[in-house]
């Protein structure tokens, strides 16, 4: 493809879960809705009603991709406000129910700052600790389980190291004990099967640039007789649970990047999956005192997170940056701070092991001419650095 091509002359780009390129198919899909076909769904009028059909079809696209109903598919602008309306709106409008709610520690940092919002609204909220791989347990739920418990939120597989949550498990537990299962899927889209049903999942977030749709466009699952206090207030569109005008360009180029997706994934995983041990052996191999963060099988197919003794993340992205290559130190939606990442200290790293780590994630576009010039700059990286280190002892 041409973006393939792009991408290669620019930099190798290794950074896929902090953003993807838009699929240039997807691109196609959306052009006449960005210029001719730009009705309102609201209208009443033939443009209108054409924009409707439209809607609809997306919506029916996006419900299959997780075995969900069409009207249980909320758009939203993205994942953050997906985790909003489905946390905030639920717990809101079932506060007469319980206020405990129950997250990881290694939820995304917007779970996080929901929890705190909520903390702060006469909420209840507990976290589970995770083993050392950022693996949740089933039983150490069960263990903060009250009375009052009316919401959990799980992340479907963790953004920055990759490991994949036993959230069936999760669910079978929600619906024994009459409590809601919410869990943000961004991570694990387009990378594991998702089958809202079977895994019991009551509200789910995913977005679209993470299955290689364009930006500002999310979905929010809520299973129907779910009730949520709409945060938006407006002309009560989107079954008045999420007030605006629908971003009918970004939503057709979502359902377009969920047909792809479901032709392609399997394949995509497969090849994604080689990608992600080849690199995993060579850099364990060539690198001493490195270490694979995260789960060592139940991880997702496309990352790759290490730590290195002696030296710090950012230094190591800064260096492999000037050679072309774009990597990741953790989370993009909390690297303005230069605080450890509390998903790895979460797994009982030091602060001086958390901020020595590098984190490589693959996509469509990768090649494995990207992935042999990872495997021969970190490295060469890494050694140079450690030189200049007063912290890494060879022994």
């Amino acid at each position: 493809m041409v973006l393939r091509r792009k991408i290669n002359n620019m930099s190798v780009y290794l950074d896929y879960q902090s953003s993807k390129p838009v699929d240039p198919r997807v691109v196609e899909a959306m052009t006449p809705y960005l210029s001719s076909k730009f009705g309102n769904p609201s209208s009443l009028h033939s443009l209108g009603n054409e924009a409707t059909k439209i809607l609809e079809n997306a919506r029916q696209t996006v419900a299959g991709f997780i075995n969900a109903e069409k009207d249980e598919i909320i758009f939203t602008s993205g994942a953050t406000e997906s985790n909003n309306l489905g946390i905030i709106g639920f717990a809101m409008r079932n506060k007469q129910r319980g206020n405990h709610i129950i997250i990881s520690e290694i939820e995304h940092i917007s779970i996080h700052n929901i929890a705190k919002y909520l903390a702060k609204n006469e909420f209840d909220i507990s976290k589970v600790p995770v083993d050392q791989y950022g693996k949740v347990s089933v039983n150490k739920i069960k263990d903060r389980l009250t009375d009052n418990t009316i919401l959990i939120s799980i992340g479907y597989a963790n953004n920055e190291i990759g490991t994949i949550q036993p959230i069936a498990e999760i669910g079978n537990l929600c619906r024994e004990k009459n409590i809601i299962l919410h869990s943000d899927a961004v991570a694990a889209e387009g990378l594991l099967p998702i089958d809202v049903k079977k895994d019991n999942i009551d509200i789910l977030t995913f977005s679209s640039n993470d299955i290689y749709g364009p930006k500002g466009v999310g979905v929010l699952y809520v299973r129907k007789g779910i009730r949520l206090t709409p945060l938006m207030i407006g002309g009560g569109q989107e079954s008045g649970i999420r007030s605006g005008t629908e971003n009918i360009p970004g939503i057709v180029g979502m359902a377009k990047a969920v047909e792809i997706m479901q032709q392609e994934m399997d394949n995509e995983i497969k090849k994604l999956r080689g990608y992600r041990d080849h690199l995993i052996k060579i850099i364990l191999r060539k690198i001493p005192k490195s270490y694979l963060n995260g789960h060592p099988t139940e991880r997702l197919a496309n990352n790759a997170h290490f730590r290195f003794s002696g030296i710090e993340g950012e230094s190591l992205l800064l260096s492999m940056n000037d050679k072309g290559i774009s990597v990741s130190t953790g989370s993009a939606c909390s690297s303005k701070t230069l605080e450890p990442s509390h998903t790895l200290i979460s797994l009982g790293l030091l602060h001086e092991e958390a901020h020595g780590s590098l984190q490589f994630t693959f996509g469509r576009f990768t090649s494995q001419r990207d992935i042999d010039a990872a495997a021969e700059a970190l490295p060469d990286v890494v050694n140079r650095l450690r030189k200049l280190s007063p912290l890494y002892h060879k022994t």
